[in-house]
């Protein structure tokens, strides 16, 4: 087994969890209607599942994801679960703690539990068959078994989408050693990973991140067809990076959804604008954190970048809002407040509208720029 991985719960696992497991409720409840009528399936599948529970007895994914499935009459009748790890404990673990939760019985589809290696034959059957609608998550213990490839190979299809979580200090370290070079090629690319050994070396640790989250984020979109969402842990001092979760989609409902779901799991905000990280320690100074101005900073965006055009709120908020830390309720503050002050115009074509409100039919006028 993972030595240590399991022994206890970290804030950040619970954080990883709540993350993954909230996100697949919302997804599902948006994709079972899509498929219900033609009787088809939906699936939950986790790589690197592990052991089920930690030590101290609480939930790990699996079992998240379970559980709130019984509970769900449509849910019970769609879902198929399948969990891989290629430790023996954990996979003897994970079914054990599966057979034991109540209700499971009720699953019209009995989760599978796997015992398989992550590699270039997973990845070739993923490629080679059509997958059902699917929630991919691929948590490893290092970086082996996570590749672009992978990540290709599980998206291809209709309504499927991955969250993978990764050790960043470990990519970090893992760039520039020549005995981990050929993992390192296989996550970012050979010619990506190469111009990034190059510049990597002259970077400060805070800009060395920013590169790599960035450039693993662009390697993911290489196709350009896809949206990419990056959220990060920080270690229990709050100090520095620990991981991070990044969700692949290729729809911009579920980046809508996802984007909310990482916003409420963050630990701090900035004028009501959520940072897309976990930090334990960033609890102890929320007044810190509320002195920057990201909202006037969206109000100048939206002032600059859509200076004369009018559109309403959905077309808005789905072409601007991509690479932006802002929620829908984010947008619609920031609109409120330009109506309020007579900078906007805004109308419901053929119908009646209650000022300050931005439903997704909401046309709005922006000012020409300011010569």
């Amino acid at each position: 087994m993972t030595s240590g991985f399991f022994d206890e719960t970290k804030e950040q696992s619970l954080v990883k969890s709540a993350i993954v497991s909230k996100y697949f409720w919302a997804w599902s409840k948006v994709i079972m209607p899509q498929v219900k009528a033609s009787g088809k399936k939906i699936a939950y599948i986790d790589l690197f599942a592990g052991p089920g529970r930690y030590k101290d007895g609480t939930q790990s994914t699996p079992l998240l994801v379970l559980q709130r499935s019984i509970s769900d009459a449509d849910m019970r009748n769609m879902l198929v679960t399948v969990f891989n790890d290629k430790d023996d404990d954990n996979s003897r673990s994970l079914e054990k703690v599966i057979s034991e939760l109540p209700g499971v019985d009720k699953l019209k589809y009995k989760p599978r539990v796997m015992n398989e290696e992550v590699g270039t034959e997973m990845v070739k059957m993923f490629e080679d068959v059509r997958i059902i609608p699917a929630l991919f998550f691929v948590d490893p213990w290092g970086y082996k078994g996570l590749s672009l490839q992978l990540v290709n190979a599980v998206v291809k299809d209709w309504a499927c989408e991955c969250i993978f979580f990764f050790n960043y200090n470990r990519i970090n370290m893992g760039l520039n050693n020549d005995l981990v070079r050929e993992h390192m090629n296989a996550l970012f690319g050979k010619e990506r990973a190469d111009r990034m050994r190059a510049e990597l070396e002259r970077l400060s640790a805070g800009k060395r991140e920013l590169m790599i989250v960035e450039q693993l984020c662009t390697a993911l979109n290489s196709t350009g067809d896809r949206l990419v969402l990056p959220f990060r842990l920080k270690d229990n001092r709050g100090t520095r990076t620990s991981h991070h979760l990044i969700f692949v989609t290729k729809h911009f409902l579920g980046y809508h959804i996802m984007k909310g779901v990482m916003a409420r799991e963050s630990s701090k905000k900035e004028q009501g604008v959520a940072v897309f990280e976990y930090g334990p320690a960033d609890k102890e100074y929320p007044l810190l954190f509320e002195m920057s101005r990201p909202l006037d900073d969206l109000k100048a965006k939206l002032l600059s970048d859509c200076a004369g055009k009018r559109m309403t709120f959905k077309e808005l908020y789905e072409t601007h809002s991509i690479g932006k830390p802002y929620t829908d309720s984010n947008y619609k503050q920031v609109l409120k407040n330009l109506e309020e002050a007579n900078v906007i115009a805004a109308s419901r074509l053929g119908g009646a509208r209650r000022r300050g409100t931005f439903a997704d039919d909401i046309v709005i006028q922006f000012p020409k720029r300011r010569t």
